[in-house]
């Protein structure tokens, strides 16, 4: 392994030591990106000491996780404590940057505000209200919900600190006020937010560069670099392959694990939170994208020694899981047997049995 996979695996806890709890795993990381929600629980039970799915869900019902659009115009898991900040932070940012979609949409300022007050009166009392729900409410208020309007301002509303996500009901979401679900929390001045969040990307996501932190945060480069040197000695810079990376200072240098494999999901945050992802490339193992499910290293892979060995997809079984494996070449037994292993681990987070096929 490289050093920067070896690094990164033991920082986002793919390997050595696992967090003790699901609340514990969002808040070392800051944010883990969500919108596909089931692909996001295994990402977090990947990283959790015996966790399964069924807790992580109970988690997410019961408020000690939330999920909304923070960071990026994309839906994260974030910790209670660290959402007012990071919205802060982040919200104004994101919806200046959807002007010209709103005016597509026909969304104004004026709409905005009357579906606001419509959300707040559906959800207030400790309500929580469906998507299809809050659009009753808001064709009911004269706002048509049609297309992608209902979503979006469902998106301004959490961008503002409004509303967040409430318990499921059966297999749908549900939104809450934020006043109603989140408890209230000092602010943070704009420069201690830049670096704390800083912070928090370089010790998870570590060795990284300054832009792989721009693009995971949303900020701007000069935001990026501000925020590196905020967060001060807590980091420490190192050069690899004539390349500036920036890593946890206390970070110990994690030894060799053998051969290890991974069924990451899509959107994994060892994939998806780094601009430059050419270290998950194995130069011995030329990636063929059209085996990968939508074309792009960030959909459901197999990484070995956390390098990409191939794509895998989970399919349903009369009396279990099956995973389908379809590599991109160099499957020895050894490698064979650290996939048997992943998918163990992915058997014992959704408490069934979970069988193998190579395609």
């Amino acid at each position: 392994m490289t050093p920067i996979t070896t690094r990164r695996l033991r920082a986002q806890r793919l390997i050595g030591e696992q967090f003790g709890s699901v609340a514990d795993a969002v808040s070392w990381f800051g944010a883990v990106q969500s919108q596909d929600y089931g692909a996001a629980k295994w990402a977090l039970g990947q990283r959790i000491a015996g966790a399964t799915e069924s807790e992580i869900d109970s988690a997410f019902d019961d408020g000690t996780v939330l999920r909304t659009h923070v960071l990026r115009p994309t839906w994260h898991f974030v910790h209670p404590r660290d959402i007012r900040w990071m919205l802060a932070l982040s919200g104004p940012r994101i919806m200046n940057g959807m002007p010209g979609r709103h005016r597509q949409l026909g969304l104004d300022t004026e709409t905005f505000s009357r579906a606001f007050d419509v959300f707040a009166a559906a959800l207030s009392g400790g309500r929580h209200r469906t998507r299809a729900q809050l659009a009753d409410a808001l064709q009911q208020a004269g706002i048509a919900p049609d297309g992608q309007r209902a979503p979006h301002l469902l998106m301004a509303a959490e961008l503002e600190g409004l509303v967040v996500s409430g318990p499921r009901h059966g297999k749908q979401f549900t939104w809450a006020l934020m006043d109603e679900r989140v408890p209230a929390s000092p602010p943070l001045e704009r420069s201690d937010a830049i670096g704390e969040l800083a912070r928090r990307y370089f010790i998870s996501h570590g060795p990284a560069q300054v832009q792989d932190f721009a693009w995971w945060s949303g900020l701007s480069p000069a935001d990026a670099r501000a925020g590196v040197s905020a967060a001060g000695r807590v980091l420490e810079r190192v050069t690899l392959g004539g390349v500036e990376y920036w890593h946890a200072a206390d970070a110990e240098r994690p030894a060799r694990p053998g051969v290890v494999a991974h069924l990451l999901p899509n959107f994994d945050e060892y994939t998806v939170a780094y601009r430059d992802r050419s270290a998950v490339l194995d130069p011995g193992r030329p990636v063929d994208l059209t085996l990968l499910s939508f074309g792009s290293v960030l959909a459901n892979v197999v990484v070995l020694n956390g390098r990409l060995l191939g794509a895998w997809r989970r399919v349903p079984a009369r009396d279990g899981v099956l995973v389908e494996v379809r590599s991109f070449g160099g499957v020895t037994p050894r490698v064979r047997s650290a996939v048997g292993q992943a998918a163990l681990r992915l058997s014992r987070f959704v408490a069934r049995d979970v069988e193998v096929r190579w395609a």
